[in-house]
């Protein structure tokens, strides 16, 4: 059993430790990051994967930005602990957030990532969209949460400079629920 719990500011050094195991050293120098310096995560949809001892097992996270004007949800990252990699703690952790997202009324997600793993959950190469330099264009992908939300949706991706996001959380456990692990007898 894990526990499904939203990130709070005090699980923070927990989810950079995860992040600095599962990724190379510098990813905070990726384009990506230059959108969410100094701006706010989605906190609601900034979720943690915790076993039955409470050690971190995964985590996703979620920015606000903006293209060609519009709202758009950016992915990422998402990380799971090498331990468990390949149990399917990570398409848990996107089935749920983007299920969340679609629920709170978000319309549009995008992240830079690779087709092959990402096209399972709906995602496909945007043609139209730039996200800042060094970006490999073959890596930006988009999903519509409601029918024709990527419609003439064009141009640079924009830092939010608005008040689109909520926040993390400031009380722990709010919102956690307990999550059975991916079958994977079937």
């Amino acid at each position: 059993m894990y526990e499904l719990c939203p990130e709070t500011p005090a699980d923070t050094p927990e989810v950079e430790a995860l992040l600095d195991l599962c990724f190379a050293p510098g990813r905070t120098a990726l384009s990506s990051y230059r959108l969410r310096d100094g701006v706010a995560p989605v906190g609601p949809l900034c979720l943690m994967l915790r076993n039955d001892f409470g050690a971190l097992m995964g985590a996703i996270r979620y920015w606000p930005v903006r293209v060609g004007g519009r709202p758009v949800l950016l992915l990422g990252p998402v990380a799971v602990h090498p331990i468990t990699q390949g149990e399917g703690l990570g398409a848990l952790l996107m089935r749920e957030s983007l299920t969340r997202a679609a629920e709170m009324g978000w319309q549009r997600v995008m992240l830079v990532g690779d087709m092959p793993y990402y096209q399972r959950f709906g995602f496909w190469k945007l043609e139209d969209v730039e996200m800042p330099p060094p970006t490999n264009p073959d890596r930006v992908l988009g999903l519509e949460l409601v029918p024709g939300a990527w419609a003439g949706i064009t141009g640079p991706v924009e830092r939010e400079t608005g008040g689109a996001a909520a926040g993390l959380r400031e009380m722990r456990r709010e919102g956690c629920t307990e999550v059975e692990p991916p079958d994977h007898s079937a």
